[in-house]
C-alpha cells in the first residue's frame, strides 16, 4: 500500500499510505481517512447482488479475463462448477469445496516455483491468476441453486472455507526434524483494482513464490510457510489474522507480514498502531475506528517489531535500499490533534497511524505482534512487518486505459522483490531470537 497524509478524496485510489510518497500502493499502508464514512459490508459470506460481490463484479473486464486466459486458470471455475453441481448434500459440498479451495492453492503454488505447466505465456511468478480464479470460484458459489436446501448460512460458511483453503491458511506443512527452523511469512492479494485492475501485489507473489521452500541459514536449512490475505476490512474484525496465526505462531522461529508499500524501497516497519484510517478496500467498504480485537480492556495503542532491524537495514539484501522505519501518527497524551513522531509514539499517546500507514497492512502487523505478545512471545520470537517497494510497470505502460497486463520491466520488478524479501527472511533467520543477535528457537 501506499504512503500519503492526504485524506480519501485527495487520493483518488491509492492504498496504504504513511508519510510521504506516491499514490500506487499494496496491502497496507496510510491512507489518511479520517472521518470515512462506512459504505457498505464486506465479508466472505456479505450480502451480495446478482452479479456477485463489488470484488466479483471486476471479473467481466478484460484485463482479468486475459490474466486468467494466459495463465491457464480460466479453466479454474468452470470445473469447479462442474464438481460442485454433482453435490447432493452440503456435507458433500462442503468437502467439494475445501477440496478445490486447497488445489487451487497447490496449483498457484506450483506454477510460481516452476512445477506443472505454466498454462500460457503469463510470467510464472505472477500472483494474479490465483486472486482472480478464486473470485471467479466464490462467485459460482453464490449463484449455485443445488437441488437440496441450503441456506445462507451454509452458502456463507462455503464461501469462508474456500477463502481459507485457497489462500494457504489451512496449508502449513513445518518438518518434525530437529535443527530445522520454522519461518511464517504472509502476503496480501491485489487492491486499489478501480484505480488500475492489472495491478499484482509483490507480497501476494512472493507468498507463493516461497511457501514449501527452504533457507539456508548459517545456523542450518529453515522451511517457509506462508499464507495470503484478503484486502477487506470486515474479514480481519472476524478474526481471520488471529484465527490463521494463532496456533502456528508458538511453533515458528520467525514470521513477518508482507505488503506492498512506498516507490523503490522497503521499510521495516518498527511500530504498529491500533487505528483503522478509513481507506477503501477491495469491496469499496471503508472502515475509521480503533482495531477491533477480542479484550480490548487490555488493548494496547502500539505494538512493536522483534525483527532484527539492524541486522536487516545493514545488510546487503538486493537493488533496493531497506530502511528502519520508525514514524508514527499519534495524537499526544491530553491532546486533540495528531502529530507525526519521526522517532515513534510518545508516552500515552492515542495511535492515529504508524509509519506504513492506518490500512490493512498496518492491521495485520499489530494484530500479529499483538498475538504475539498476549502469547507471551514477545521476548522470545521475533515478529513484525516488511513493506515491499512498489510493484510497477515498465515505462510506456503506466496507463491502464492503454497499458498491456504485463511488462518486462514489471515481471524483473516483481521477482526482484520477491529475492530480496527471501534475503532479508535469510538475514533475519541468521540474527536469532529478537534483537541483534540470540539464538532461534527450534520446535520438535
Amino acid at each position: 500500500m501506499t504512503y500519503t497524509g492526504v485524506r480519501i478524496g485527495l487520493l483518488a485510489l491509492t492504498l496504504l499510505a504513511g508519510s510521504a510518497a506516491s499514490p500506487t500502493a499494496s496491502a497496507a499502508a496510510h491512507p489518511g481517512t479520517a472521518g470515512a464514512a462506512t459504505v457498505g459490508a464486506a465479508t466472505a459470506g456479505a450480502a451480495t447482488v446478482d452479479s456477485g460481490t463489488v470484488e466479483e463484479q471486476r471479473l467481466d473486464r478484460a484485463a482479468p479475463q486475459e490474466i486468467l486466459r494466459r495463465s491457464g486458470f480460466d479453466t479454474v471455475a468452470p470445473e469447479f462448477t462442474r464438481v460442485l453441481a454433482r453435490s447432493g448434500s452440503y456435507a458433500r459440498a462442503e468437502h467439494v469445496v475445501v477440496e478445490q479451495g486447497a488445489r487451487l492453492w497447490r496449483r498457484a503454488v506450483d506454477r510460481a516455483q516452476g512445477r506443472g505447466p505454466a498454462g500460457g505465456d503469463l510470467s510464472r511468478d505472477d500472483d494474479r491468476p490465483l486472486y482472480w480464479a478464486r473470485l471467479a470460484m466464490t462467485r459460482e458459489i453464490r449463484r449455485w441453486t443445488p437441488g437440496f436446501g441450503l441456506t445462507d448460512a451454509q452458502r456463507t460458511r462455503l464461501v469462508g472455507a474456500l477463502e481459507q483453503t485457497s489462500r494457504g491458511q489451512r496449508d502449513f506443512h513445518y518438518p518434525r526434524a530437529k535443527g530445522v527452523k520454522r519461518i511464517l511469512v504472509t502476503g496480501f492479494d491485489p487492491f486499489t483494482l478501480d484505480r488500475d485492475v492489472r495491478i499484482s501485489n509483490p507480497s501476494g507473489a512472493t507468498a507463493l513464490a516461497l511457501d514449501g521452500t527452504t533457507i539456508r541459514t548459517a545456523d542450518g536449512p529453515a522451511r517457509v510457510e506462508t499464507a495470503v490475505f484478503p484486502v477487506r476490512w470486515q474479514d480481519f474484525a472476524e478474526g481471520t489474522v488471529e484465527r490463521t496465526l494463532r496456533r502456528q505462531l508458538p511453533r515458528v522461529d520467525l514470521f513477518t507480514t508482507v505488503s506492498q508499500g512506498r516507490v523503490g524501497r522497503f521499510d521495516v516497519e518498527r511500530t504498529n498502531g491500533a487505528w483503522r484510517g478509513g481507506f477503501p478496500d477491495n469491496d469499496n467498504v471503508s472502515r475509521t475506528e480503533t482495531v477491533p480485537v477480542t479484550d480490548p480492556g487490555s488493548q494496547p495503542q502500539w505494538t512493536s517489531t522483534t525483527l532484527p532491524y539492524e541486522r536487516i537495514v545493514a545488510a546487503d539484501t538486493g537493488r533496493f535500499p531497506v530502511y528502519d522505519h520508525t514514524s508514527v501518527t499519534e495524537i499526544p497524551a491530553g491532546g486533540t490533534d495528531p502529530v507525526v513522531r519521526p522517532d515513534g509514539p510518545t508516552p500515552g499517546s492515542t495511535a492515529r497511524a504508524r509509519g506504513g500507514g492506518d490500512y490493512l497492512s498496518n492491521e495485520i502487523a499489530y494484530r500479529a505482534t499483538l498475538l504475539r505478545d498476549r502469547l507471551g512471545l514477545h521476548d522470545s520470537l521475533p515478529g513484525g512487518h516488511v513493506h515491499t517497494p512498489v510493484l510497477e510497470f515498465g515505462a510506456g505502460n503506466t496507463d491502464p486505459a492503454t497499458g498491456t497486463v504485463t511488462d518486462p520491466e514489471f515481471v524483473r520488478n516483481r521477482l526482484d522483490i520477491i529475492a530480496q524479501v527471501r534475503s532479508i527472511l535469510t538475514v533475519a533467520a541468521d540474527a536469532g531470537a529478537p534483537g541483534v543477535g540470540g539464538t532461534a528457537r527450534t520446535r520438535d
